[in-house]
């Protein structure tokens, strides 16, 4: 038993809510129990990397708020702000994760690149996990304007970007990553951990599970990435268990979250005089 009721598979409630950011592309901000994540998502032109022509960039930058937790206070949060970086840069940039292409304008001359900023402003535990899915819900709400191209005589192509700011594209993050974060806890893997398990914990696995639509109702997991953490060992069968944990957790995850941003975005859709509307206001 958990000391919150849970069981191992359980999440603790969140909170999502996106568009917040008036000057960003897109953004998002969510809260995880004690943990709370504010992204924004800025967008510009850049060259492809040689090595991956048809393909966009993305990079990440966190920042962990002195007033999140004791342990950031001075450089504390630096080094683990690198950890979180490094994750997400490395699910993002495979293969079976995020669709870089869709990035691409002209391949090998131009591309889009866009800088994800992460503000950690609470920490309440599973910072990965919460960090990976206000990242998608700011990509899903992000909106890049649409780019036309325009020949010369010699040869030259000029590009346009529209001036009209509701001509615009949106991205595909059907299959971008979220990360799973799995603690062992004496002879026990759990999910979720609060701040308080995380140091109950010997050794914790974050797995990048990515979800792929796989025919009309079943969808393929792949892990596009995996971190260990902890001064304890983990056996061969332990690990194994926690890779079909975070697969089968990563999916129902990933569904749900899906799932509210499409309902939040048909609710703001709707005109003024339908909107629903909710706290003092009403």
């Amino acid at each position: 038993m958990r000391n919150d009721g849970r069981t191992n598979r359980d999440y603790r409630p969140m909170e999502l809510e996106s568009e917040i950011v008036v000057h960003a592309a897109g953004s998002a901000r969510l809260r995880l129990a004690n943990t709370d994540i504010l992204v924004g998502v800025k967008a510009e032109i850049d060259t492809p990397n040689p090595d991956r022509p048809n393909e966009g960039k993305v990079d990440f930058f966190i920042d962990c708020s002195a007033n999140a937790t004791p342990e950031f206070e001075g450089r504390g949060g630096e080094q683990l702000a690198t950890e979180i970086s490094n994750t997400l840069s490395k699910a993002y940039e495979s293969q079976k994760g995020f669709d870089l292409a869709g990035l691409c304008i002209m391949a090998g001359h131009q591309c889009w690149k866009l800088y994800v900023d992460v503000l950690i402003l609470e920490c309440g535990g599973n910072l990965f996990d919460a960090v990976s899915l206000a990242v998608k819900g700011a990509l899903f709400n992000t909106r890049i304007p649409r780019v036309s191209t325009a020949m010369h005589d010699g040869g030259s192509m000029d590009l346009i970007l529209t001036d009209d700011p509701y001509d615009c594209e949106r991205l595909d993050v059907t299959t971008a990553p979220i990360l799973v974060t799995v603690c062992k806890i004496g002879d026990q893997c759990v999910v979720d951990p609060s701040a308080e398990e995380e140091e109950c914990s010997v050794a914790s696995v974050a797995v990048g599970v990515s979800c792929r639509p796989d025919g009309n109702t079943a969808t393929k997991q792949s892990i596009t990435t995996v971190r260990t953490s902890g001064e304890g060992s983990i056996r061969l069968e332990t690990l194994k268990k926690c890779f079909d944990t975070a697969t089968t957790v990563g999916a129902s995850l990933n569904k749900a979250l899906m799932k509210a941003l499409h309902e939040d975005e048909t609710r703001n859709s709707k005109g003024l005089g339908k909107r629903e509307i909710y706290g003092f206001l009403k």
